[in-house]
């Protein structure tokens, strides 16, 4: 009777620990959204990864790549932390003047950001509301530099942290020929989601350039990593706040 009682024990909070998704001690419909992802995706069947939600239910794959744990998809949240809605649906002039935390989705596209993700401005990286899920936060750009040089370094990791397709590496269904040099090893699985302009308030970039935000960052600037189709470079540049650019997030 006593053995039964501590099974019952164990398996109650078990079921109380994925009830309680986010973890914060309350039960609530934002824990039943994430239940649901979690059931559909199998996210707790998983032993060799980090189940990573954000604050509206999104899961993303996650990867470790040397001693760091990695998103291996591109941030969609639309809210901060604390669940107020990030700022979003300027016009191309509005987005050139913008100094203050907004997202944009390319070219009004949802079906592109359900594939690419989000593009951020860069005052949004540093922004004391975060838009990481709990417990993962936006790398600092010595945090990036820590998985380009596991990788080799920036004169090969482009290549390594290239999607492409499993078993006909360089070739993708979202990269353009010819994806040079791209094996993906890192698992890390880089997509060309383009950016926003900072001047014109345009898309450019789909299938050519991938950028990803660093949380390193002046008053007017913000430091990216950014991996190319036609180079197996990866590239480290300061640019203006104003460009709106993807975000992968790495557990704290």
């Amino acid at each position: 009777m006593k053995n039964l009682l501590i099974i019952i024990i164990i398996l109650f909070s078990i079921a109380y620990t994925q009830c309680d998704a986010n973890e914060d001690g309350n039960l609530n419909i934002q824990d039943v959204v994430i239940n649901v992802n979690c059931i559909l995706e199998d996210c707790w069947e998983s032993d060799t990864t980090y189940t990573c939600i954000d604050i509206e239910g999104n899961i993303y794959e996650t990867i470790q790549i040397g001693e760091q744990w990695w998103m291996a998809e591109n941030l969609k949240v639309t809210k901060f932390r604390n669940g107020s809605y990030i700022p979003t649906g300027y016009s191309n002039d509005q987005w050139s003047n913008l100094e203050t935390p907004a997202y944009a989705i390319y070219n009004n596209n949802q079906t592109h950001a359900d594939t690419y993700g989000n593009l951020y401005n860069g005052y949004i990286v540093d922004d004391d509301r975060g838009i990481c899920p709990e417990n993962w936060h936006i790398p600092t750009n010595d945090e990036f530099l820590i998985l380009i040089d596991y990788l080799g370094g920036s004169v090969v990791a482009g290549g390594a942290l290239k999607e492409c397709l499993q078993g006909y590496c360089p070739s993708s269904n979202y990269w353009n020929n010819p994806n040079t040099g791209a094996t993906n090893s890192s698992g890390f699985s880089a997509l060309p989601g383009g950016h926003r302009s900072p001047i014109s308030g345009t898309y450019y970039g789909e299938s050519i350039w991938g950028y990803f935000w660093t949380s390193t960052s002046s008053i007017n600037n913000a430091y990216e990593w950014y991996v190319g189709y036609n180079d197996i470079e990866a590239f480290n540049s300061n640019s203006m706040r104003k460009i709106g650019l993807s975000i992968r997030c790495l557990q704290d």
